[in-house]
C-alpha cells in the first residue's frame, strides 16, 4: 500500500551526472517536499528519460524537472528538450555553473526554461526553495497543462524587435523569439494575416496578434499590472530599481498600503547587470535579474502592488495628498511619495550611433542579444564597473572583447576586484585614451572609427556589436516647479536643501526636512536619483528602507 501511495504522488525529478551533487539535490528537495511529493533522482539524461517514460505509462504527474547543464552524452538542455515531449506541462529548471549562465539564457528560447539556478544553491532556504515553491504553485494553478507563452516574430537587426524582447525579458515574461526568415516565424505571420511589412509581431498567450505594440499595450496583454487597484495609498514608490524595491518591501511589510510604479521594468540599471559580486550576503555573486526577481517576489508577498509601463509626468500637492500624473492622463494619490527613479544611460552623441541603436549598438548589457555575440568581436565603451561586468560576461562567448576607455587609467573608475579580473581575462583588451568618432553601417552596425585622444590617430575597426556604458543622468524633468534639484537634475534632500541651517523658503513646517525628504513635505528621494548618493546597489537598498522609516515619522506627525 505504501508503494502504491508513493507511486501516485506527483513527482519532482532531478538529474545530475555527479553522484554527490545528485544526492545533495535530492536530499534538499526531500527535506522540504518529501511529505507531499515523490522525489526521483537520476544520474544521466538517458536514465532520467527512461524514468519519465515509466512515469508517463503509469499516469504519474511530474511537476518540476531539475537538470544539470554539464552532463556527458546528453547535456541538460538536450535532456529538457526531449523531456518536453513527455511532460510539456512540467516546470523546467537548469542547474548551471557561473560560467554557463549564457547557456541558461539561451535555453529560455530552446526549451521554454522556467528558471536557472547557479551551483552551489546553498543555503537552499534562500536559493532553492523559493524558486521551487513558485514553480509548484504555478504548476498546480494550471493542473499541469501546457502554459501558452508569448511569441515574437521580427527581423534580427530590428531596433523595435530588440526593445520588445528586452522588455519581456526584464519583466520575466516567458517568450519565444522567431526570425521572420524561419519557417515557424513565417507561419505565425501568415496565421495573423500579416506580412513582412508588419513587424515586429507579438502573439500573446490568448492568441491576440499585436504589431509593433507600445510597451503599455504589450504589458496589458501579457498579464502585467498597469492600473492600480485603489485610488489612494499610504505610499507610492516611483521607480523599481534597488531603492524602489527596497522601499516597497519595507513599506508593505510594515503595514503601509504601498504601490510601486515603474516606467519600463523593475530592476533598473542593476537589473541589467550580468553579475554583481560585491553585494553583501552573496559571496558567489548574483545576477541583476536574480536579485530583481527575488526582491519583486518579496515585495508582492508582503502585499505591495507593482505597476509596469507607467510613465509619470507630474507631481501635484493637493492639501495632504501627493498626486502623481501619468502620461495617459490618469492620476494616483497617496499620503507620501518616495522618488526612486534612478538614472538612465547617457547616450553616445557621435555620427551614426542614433540610427544604429538597437541594431548592433546597445545601452546597458542587453542580455537578450548576448548569445548572438558568439565568436564575434565586441566593443564596450566605458570604464566603470558596469562596463567591466559586461566585458566579463560577454567574453565567455565572444572571440574578443575590447574596452574603449576615455580616461588614461581604469583604476579611477573601476573597483579593484573587477579591474584584476578584466586584466587577467585572455580575451579582453583595454584601449585607454580612446573614443568612438563614428559608427558605420546600413541595416546594422558594421564598423567603428576610433580616435586616440593623446596622439589624434584614428582607426576603423570591423564589428557588429557595441555596448555603451558612459555614465548616467536622472530623468527628473517631470518634477519641474515642484521638487528642487541640483544643476545636473539630481533631487536635493535633507541637509542639501538648507542654507545656513535654515530650510528652503517654501518650506512650511516648523521642523527641518528629514534626511531623505525633499522640499515638499512627505516626498522623499532614495538611491541614485538623490544628489550626493553613493551610486551603489547596497546603499540604494539601504536608502529605500531608510526612506520608509522617515515616511512613518512623517505620517505620525501629519
Amino acid at each position: 500500500m505504501a508503494d502504491a501511495a508513493d507511486a501516485a504522488r506527483t513527482v519532482i525529478l532531478t538529474v545530475d551526472d555527479d553522484p554527490a551533487v545528485s544526492r545533495a539535490v535530492a536530499r534538499d528537495l526531500r527535506r522540504r517536499y518529501g511529505d507531499r511529493y515523490r522525489v526521483v533522482r537520476a544520474e544521466s539524461g538517458e536514465s532520467a528519460l527512461e524514468a519519465l517514460r515509466e512515469l508517463k505509462l503509469r499516469g504519474t504527474p511530474v511537476a518540476v524537472i531539475l537538470a544539470d547543464y554539464r552532463m556527458p552524452q546528453m547535456n541538460g538542455i538536450e535532456f529538457l528538450e526531449e523531456a518536453l515531449d513527455l511532460y510539456p506541462g512540467a516546470r523546467r529548471v537548469l542547474l548551471t555553473a557561473y560560467a554557463d549562465t549564457d547557456a541558461a539564457i539561451d535555453a529560455i528560447n530552446v526549451v521554454d526554461l522556467d528558471h536557472y539556478l547557479l551551483k552551489p544553491w546553498e543555503p537552499p532556504e534562500e536559493k532553492l526553495y523559493p524558486v521551487v515553491d513558485d514553480l509548484l504553485t504555478a504548476w498546480r494553478e494550471t493542473d499541469g497543462r501546457v502554459v501558452a507563452i508569448t511569441k515574437v516574430v521580427g527581423h534580427r537587426w530590428s531596433a523595435s524587435s530588440s526593445q520588445i524582447r528586452e522588455f519581456l525579458a526584464r519583466n520575466q515574461v516567458p517568450y519565444r523569439w522567431y526570425s521572420v526568415e524561419e519557417p515557424e516565424g513565417a507561419r505565425l505571420l501568415a496565421a495573423a494575416g500579416r506580412d513582412a511589412l508588419h513587424l515586429p509581431l507579438v502573439v500573446t498567450p490568448d492568441g491576440t496578434a499585436l504589431v509593433d505594440p507600445r510597451e503599455r499595450d504589450l504589458a496589458a496583454h501579457v498579464g502585467l499590472s498597469i492600473t492600480p487597484a485603489a485610488d489612494f495609498y499610504d505610499l507610492v514608490v516611483v521607480g523599481g530599481g534597488p531603492a524602489g524595491l527596497g522601499a516597497a518591501v519595507y513599506g508593505a511589510s510594515e503595514g503601509l498600503r504601498t504601490v510601486l510604479v515603474e516606467r519600463e521594468a523593475t530592476g533598473g540599471q542593476a537589473g541589467q547587470s550580468s553579475r554583481i559580486e560585491n553585494y553583501l550576503g552573496f559571496p558567489d555573486g548574483v545576477s541583476g535579474a536574480q536579485l530583481t526577481d527575488r526582491a519583486r517576489r518579496q515585495a508582492t508577498k508582503f502585499g505591495a502592488e507593482l505597476l509596469t509601463a507607467c510613465k509619470v509626468t507630474g507631481l501635484e500637492v493637493n492639501g495632504a495628498a501627493r498626486t502623481l500624473r501619468f502620461a495617459d492622463g490618469s492620476g494616483l494619490a497617496a499620503q507620501s511619495v518616495i522618488l526612486a527613479t534612478g538614472v538612465s544611460y547617457r547616450t553616445l552623441d557621435v555620427p551614426g550611433v542614433a540610427d544604429l541603436t538597437g541594431r548592433g549598438v546597445y545601452y546597458g548589457s542587453a542580455l537578450t542579444e548576448a548569445t548572438a555575440c558568439q565568436g564575434q568581436d565586441v566593443y564596450i565603451v566605458g570604464g566603470a564597473n558596469s562596463a567591466g561586468q559586461a566585458a566579463m560576461f560577454l567574453s565567455r562567448n565572444a572571440r574578443s572583447v575590447t574596452l574603449l576607455v576615455r580616461a588614461p587609467k581604469l583604476s579611477a573608475s573601476m573597483s579593484y576586484y573587477l579591474l584584476q579580473r578584466v586584466e587577467d581575462a585572455p580575451t579582453i583588451s583595454v584601449r585607454m585614451d580612446t573614443v568612438v568618432e563614428a559608427a558605420h553601417g546600413k541595416e546594422h552596425l558594421e564598423g567603428l572609427t576610433l580616435r586616440n585622444r593623446t596622439t589624434g590617430e584614428t582607426e576603423t575597426v570591423d564589428t557588429q556589436w557595441m555596448y555603451v556604458f558612459i555614465g548616467a543622468e536622472p530623468l527628473t524633468d517631470w518634477l519641474d516647479g515642484t521638487v528642487l534639484r541640483d544643476s545636473h537634475g539630481f533631487v536635493l534632500t535633507g541637509p542639501d536643501l538648507t542654507a545656513d541651517g535654515r530650510p528652503p523658503a517654501e518650506w512650511a513646517l516648523d521642523r527641518p526636512p528629514y534626511h531623505l525628504e525633499t522640499n515638499v513635505p512627505g516626498v522623499f528621494a532614495a538611491g541614485d536619483v538623490r544628489a550626493e548618493s553613493a551610486k551603489r546597489v547596497a546603499s540604494a537598498v539601504g536608502e529605500g528602507a531608510m526612506a520608509v522609516m522617515l515616511v512613518h515619522r512623517y505620517l505620525e506627525q501629519s
